[in-house]
């Protein structure tokens, strides 16, 4: 039987909405890889979001920052960084329109000064003055809010791969979009509690499916071997261009559309039927 090469996108697909990775998922991704299969993680996320209990199931690669960034066997072998200028121009627009955000290098993620306390009212609740949601805060912290790095007085970096914006209803989308349309690639955000008007700015003409064609030139396989999972649009073009592309059942409407099929959500064990489906396992 031919060995697969399978790309599988982290939030939404791989991981659930309260951050766990199913037990099943794991299970599959492990067992395609001891039949000989390639599993690489395809994210939006760059490295530091990749925490250990994703990491810890073992996989062949990762491309990062939606195609920012890949790396083969611990080994980076693609960086594409965002221009100084256009570091400055991002937060300086941000720190004007009181928008709450964050960069993403794979030295670190860096907040914006009022970040946190925008997190923890996401996350927790109100820290403040509710007992409970400080006592969540204390004792049981999202991985995501430990892996910011808070209080970083110079946020005009040399190592940027993209940022993270949170909405701020007062600041449409469209006028965020308008504002940095000749120099990124302007997406809705792929984490529901950002808000609908969240958002993420990328180096344009990346996306997941040039930087899995580069992969595929580098390890020399073929792309009628490829096999792409995924729910959110910034997943759109990955499975477009592998042989295979499954949308979750949790998906979004139009990825659903263009997708060669369905599986079932991220909560129903999705992943591990899909692989089955496709004899991975």
């Amino acid at each position: 039987m031919t060995k697969k090469i399978v790309f599988v996108d982290v939030d939404g697909t791989l991981v659930s909405d309260d951050g766990l990775v199913p037990e099943s998922a794991r299970e599959a991704i492990i067992k395609a890889r001891s039949n000989g299969h390639q599993v690489y993680l395809c994210t939006g996320r760059s490295k530091p979001e990749l925490y250990e209990s994703i990491l810890s199931i073992g996989f062949d690669g990762i491309i990062g920052a939606g195609g920012g960034y890949i790396e083969v066997d611990n080994e980076t072998i693609y960086h594409k960084k965002v221009a100084d200028a256009d570091v400055v121009h991002m937060v300086d627009f941000f720190r004007e329109k009181n928008l709450d955000f964050y960069l993403e290098s794979n030295g670190g993620l860096f907040a914006s000064e009022n970040l946190e306390a925008h997190l923890d009212s996401l996350v927790y609740g109100d820290v403040e003055n509710d007992p409970i949601a400080r006592e969540k805060k204390v004792n049981n912290p999202h991985p995501f809010m430990e892996s910011l790095t808070y209080g970083e007085t110079n946020l005009y970096r040399s190592d940027v791969n993209k940022a993270c914006f949170l909405e701020n209803k007062d600041v449409p989308f469209e006028e965020i979009k308008k504002e940095f349309s000749s120099k990124f690639e302007v997406l809705h955000c792929t984490v529901p509690i950002f808000g609908e008007d969240s958002g993420e700015l990328m180096v344009p003409d990346i996306h997941k499916a040039t930087a899995i064609e580069f992969l595929l030139a580098h390890i020399g396989a073929d792309k009628r071997d490829t096999i792409a999972i995924g729910d959110g649009m910034n997943d759109a073009e990955m499975l477009a261009y592998c042989e295979t592309g499954i949308a979750m059942g949790n998906a979004k409407e139009e990825l659903k559309k263009l997708a060669d099929e369905v599986t079932k959500s991220v909560d129903e064990d999705g992943l591990y039927a899909s692989f089955e489906k496709h004899n991975l396992i």
